[in-house]
């Protein structure tokens, strides 16, 4: 084979490797992690050195910026956090994701097999799922350092090429080539982790003497903060179709990165020195992958440190560049959370999942409040306004069902996750079947009004007694879902037991009022239609209760 073909086919080879390997090793830290990534992002609600802290925690264990970018962008888009917040977890995402080139860094070439070996034997033997994920992760880790190696084997014939040393000197010599470089470079392999990978590799091929590097620290350095740059893409594409707020996050980002960039490409060569003399000592081929991933550390810690009291004045910048427009009126029919873009960090789907069933149980509440309202005051106005909300009901709790088959769909919920998601099904599913009796209690209704039934006043008050009981049952059963209290879970069946008895007594009253010729005998079966609507609430109600036990509390 050609030597260059060689060449380009070993290097795209090896960072294939790496990038796979780096993937899988987030995937498995996420599902070994759990729920514990949403304890994490909690972390982001006190204050942005918080924020800053979860957003470093959460890229230390995604081994990826680009995923807490795109997941902050989410949130912000589903309302769930506000622009400073997710300014904070931004930043803190630019530290968090510099662990990757430190742990590059290591030189451990010659454990990488038995790496590898170790975490397929554990993923392989082991029956516990979180085992399992801890030994496919680490067979990751061996993949990832296995990609590496290859791209610096194959690298090593460019060490010596006259060309390729030529081009390199030219950009080591004019920075803002450098940083273009980079730049470029992360936006075709839309991995700022994977391109690092790269540069460290091969400023780490000996030049001609054999000690010194072939690009040298302040040849990297300018790609590096392009790299920076380029990895801002990935932000700008996942704030497309999303809210102002959201596309303002993702601008935070660029602003970050390249008001880095700008401020350190005049100090290229007072910053490398730096980085060397805190860095370990010894021949440069040796050292200068430790030296890169320093100054990617240090170049974000930095950043870090002038813009978090300053976020205010971020907020300011990217409100100048997207400024407030016309407000888009929310459509009720779509979903108010859901963002498909997550779908590949379940803790954060789940969360936006949690937000809509929520949201879902609200048009319920809604919808019984107009339900009662008919009843108590005939007004046949609300009928179309309860029919309406069904549809909207129906339409979210489809929507959702869809998007928890997704989750399941794309492997990477754990046991846990996947045990909360079917409760969330299932608390859906009861969720929907309130909005669907609604509409038949509103359909029932509307038959009365229009066929000017006379039911008698007792009968009436009976029946609204019966919807305030059902309400209430239902705003406590969500209210101890919410909260995850199964003390106050338990008195819901007893309030389903007042049901039962009104429900009876009101039949009996009836049975009663027609021997009597008080209430037309035809109108037994409509009204008894009403009663057996509201019974099924009353069940519906209870079966949320029960769920509370399988389930999370839904905050």
């Amino acid at each position: 084979m050609n030597s260059t073909l060689e060449i380009a086919f070993g290097l795209l080879g090896g960072l294939a490797v790496f990038i796979f390997g780096m993937n899988m090793m987030s995937e498995c830290l996420q599902k070994a992690a759990g729920e514990k990534m949403r304890s994490i992002l909690a972390l982001l609600t006190k204050n942005p050195v918080m924020g800053v802290l979860a957003g470093a925690l959460t890229t230390a264990v995604l081994q990826s910026s680009s995923a807490t970018t795109v997941m902050a962008i989410g949130f912000v888009s589903a309302g769930l956090m506000n622009l400073p917040q997710a300014i904070s977890i931004i930043i803190g995402a630019n530290i968090g994701t510099t662990m990757t080139a430190q742990i590059i860094a290591f030189n451990i070439s010659d454990y990488i097999y038995a790496i590898i070996f170790i975490g397929f034997i554990v993923a392989f033997v082991c029956k516990s799922e979180r085992i399992k994920n801890i030994g496919q992760t680490v067979f990751a880790f061996g993949l990832l350092f296995l990609g590496i190696e290859t791209m610096g084997s194959v690298m090593k014939p460019l060490a010596t090429s006259p060309v390729f040393t030529d081009l390199i000197a030219r950009v080591s010599d004019v920075p803002i080539l450098g940083v273009a470089v980079g730049t470029l470079m992360t936006l075709v392999v839309q991995s700022s982790s994977a391109t690092i990978a790269v540069l460290q590799n091969f400023a780490s091929q000996p030049a001609a003497d054999g000690v010194s590097s072939v690009i040298g620290l302040a040849g990297a350095i300018p790609i590096l903060l392009g790299d920076n740059i380029g990895t801002t893409i990935t932000a700008l594409l996942a704030s497309i179709g999303q809210t102002k707020d959201a596309k303002r996050t993702a601008v935070a980002h660029c602003v970050f990165n390249i008001s880095g960039t700008c401020l350190f490409i005049w100090f290229i060569d007072p910053y490398a020195r730096f980085v060397q003399m805190i860095s370990p000592k010894g021949p440069e081929v040796e050292v200068i992958s430790r030296q890169i991933a320093n100054a990617h550390t240090i170049f974000n810690c930095v950043m870090t440190v002038i813009w978090v009291p300053l976020i205010w004045l971020m907020v300011k910048i990217v409100m100048r560049i997207i400024p407030d427009g016309r407000k888009m009126v929310h459509d009720p029919m779509e979903p108010l959370y859901l963002d498909e873009k997550l779908i590949g960090q379940p803790s954060a789907a789940l969360q936006l999942v949690v937000r809509e069933v929520l949201h879902c149980s609200e048009v319920v509440s809604a919808m019984l409040k107009d339900v009662r309202k008919v009843v108590a005051k005939e007004d046949k106005g609300l009928l179309q306004k309860v029919n309406e909300n069904g549809n909207v009901v129906r339409n979210l709790s489809t929507r959702t069902t869809q998007y928890l088959a997704d989750l399941f769909a794309s492997g990477n919920l754990n046991e846990e996750q996947a045990s909360q998601s079917s409760g969330i099904l299932y608390i859906l599913g009861d969720i929907d079947r309130m909005g669907g009796l609604c509409c038949d209690l509103a359909g029932g209704l509307k038959e009365k009004l229009d066929k000017k039934y006379k039911y008698s006043k007792d009968a009436m008050k009976d029946l609204e007694k019966s919807l305030i009981l059902i309400e209430s049952m239902y705003t406590e059963a969500m209210k101890a879902l919410v909260e995850g209290d199964l003390e106050h879970a338990g008195q819901i069946a007893k309030k389903r037991e007042k049901v039962i008895e009104l429900d009876i007594s009101m039949r009996k009253a009836h049975m009663s009022r027609v021997s009597k010729g008080k209430c037309d005998a035809k109108l037994t079966v409509p009204f008894n239609t009403l009663l057996y609507n509201i019974d099924r609430m009353g069940n519906s109600c209870v079966n949320i209760a029960d769920a509370i036990e399988g389930v999370r509390p839904l905050t």
